[in-house]
């Protein structure tokens, strides 16, 4: 008769075994080209993602408006991807020296546009932030975006040996900045207001602003924001409702209200791509603003919760090459995109969780819209170009080129022998 032994030697192994892959999990992240791939594949799958639900969140409203044609508004936004994604291509490809030269033509000319906007602007929502030319509308807000990251980053890069100064690191960028909210909120857009003053807060704090500037701007937005909101009583109700949208449930609370019930209805793993029955008519800006609601409820927390991880790779990857980089344009401009991109998703999240109001922020890379999916692309583009630009990872596409040149040539050379 055998006793068995206890095997005192398992724990041992197993966390053996654990060190192990964590240290080969740190070893992947630490290669040269993470960042690259990283930044690729997040923004590979969430365009993916995005296309897939603005078909699905769209094609009842579509199929309404357009006379029984389902697929016009996915038409239109694949036509939009067929602009951006060559213009995010030569993004990535452009040299620092030509990007931080177009810096302040962006800045001047989204201003124009911006400025056009507040005067001549079209009204949609009860926000005047469209500007019709010709047959094409855009919002020049989502232009701005881009363009102040753009141009701060180009303002402070030039500074970076003189920003211990506060005068240095208040003038010219948070009087252009405040300067650009201020036409956004002519147009009575909140939302993108906000967004704005996001990025000025994060672009201070890349470069070391002191605690003081920060409770003071942000003192002074949000007594603007109370105050500018009381004026308008639909953007009150919504305020005092955002918590508990069904108290109001007919008015103000509709549409928060049926976006908790997607949610909701959503579970785990979700009701399957096209069976979202909130896109039938109860819940407006489906494939818009409350796109995240259409895919909770078709593809569950599962889902909801990947988009948000690929955002945070996104952020993860940009905030790498930020920390990596000897350039402060890079630096700075990486973080500034950061900042808008995820911040956006942040708000438009918190929004269809009725965590925040209903302020009309768009998802970005998701939901429907050419002004918002083309410097999304842009900037995600410059990101990628950063990512490739970094020395190592140079270094380690320029041997793959050469690796793969040399196997072409020896293939080639072997069937000429054969021959």
């Amino acid at each position: 008769m055998t006793t068995a032994v206890p095997d005192d030697m398992g724990l041992p192994r197993r966390l053996g075994h654990l060190r192990a892959s964590v240290a080969s999990a740190r070893e992947a992240f630490d290669r040269p080209l993470t960042s690259y791939y990283l930044l690729v594949g997040a923004s590979a799958l969430l365009l993916t993602i995005g296309l897939v639900m603005v078909l699905s969140a769209s094609s009842v409203w579509s199929f309404k408006v357009y006379d029984g044609d389902s697929y016009a508004v996915v038409r239109r936004q694949l036509m939009w991807l067929s602009l951006g994604l060559p213009a995010a291509f030569i993004a990535s490809r452009m040299s620092l020296r030509w990007v931080r030269a177009l810096a302040y033509p962006a800045y001047l000319f989204s201003l124009v546009l911006l400025l056009a906007t507040a005067f001549v602007g079209t009204t949609v929502n009860g926000n005047q932030n469209w500007l019709g030319v010709g047959s094409l509308a855009i919002q020049p807000s989502e232009v701005a975006k881009l363009a102040l990251v753009l141009w701060a980053a180009h303002i402070y890069a030039n500074k970076e040996r003189r920003l211990h100064s506060l005068h240095q690191l208040v003038v010219p960028v948070v009087p252009g900045l405040l300067l650009a909210t201020l036409l956004v909120v002519a147009g009575r857009d909140l939302g993108t207001a906000l967004i704005f003053f996001a990025i000025l807060l994060g672009m201070l704090w890349v470069v070391g602003a002191p605690a003081r500037l920060f409770w003071l701007a942000i003192s002074l937005v949000s007594v603007a924001a109370i105050g500018l909101a009381a004026t308008d009583t639909e953007r009150v109700a919504r305020i005092t409702n955002f918590a508990d949208p069904f108290q109001d449930y007919l008015d103000t609370g509709w549409q928060p209200a049926h976006g908790l019930y997607a949610l909701s209805s959503g579970g785990w793993f979700g009701q399957g791509i096209g069976a979202s029955q909130q896109k039938w008519g109860d819940l407006p800006e489906a494939h818009t603003d409350y796109i995240f609601a259409v895919l909770g409820e078709e593809l569950g927390l599962v889902g909801t919760l990947l988009v948000v991880a690929l955002f945070l790779t996104i952020a993860l990857a940009a905030l790498r090459v930020a920390r990596h980089t000897q350039e402060p344009f890079v630096r700075y401009a990486s973080f500034g995109i950061v900042v808008w991109l995820v911040g956006q998703m942040i708000i438009n999240v918190g929004m269809v969780l009725a965590l925040l109001p209903v302020i009309g922020i768009p998802l970005p890379l998701i939901s429907y819209g050419g002004s918002s999916l083309l410097p999304s692309l842009v900037a995600l583009g410059l990101l990628i170009g950063f990512a490739r630009n970094e020395p190592e990872a140079a270094r380690a596409l320029a041997a793959r080129r050469r690796g793969r040149a040399a196997g072409v040539a020896a293939g080639a050379s072997h069937s000429s022998h054969s021959a």
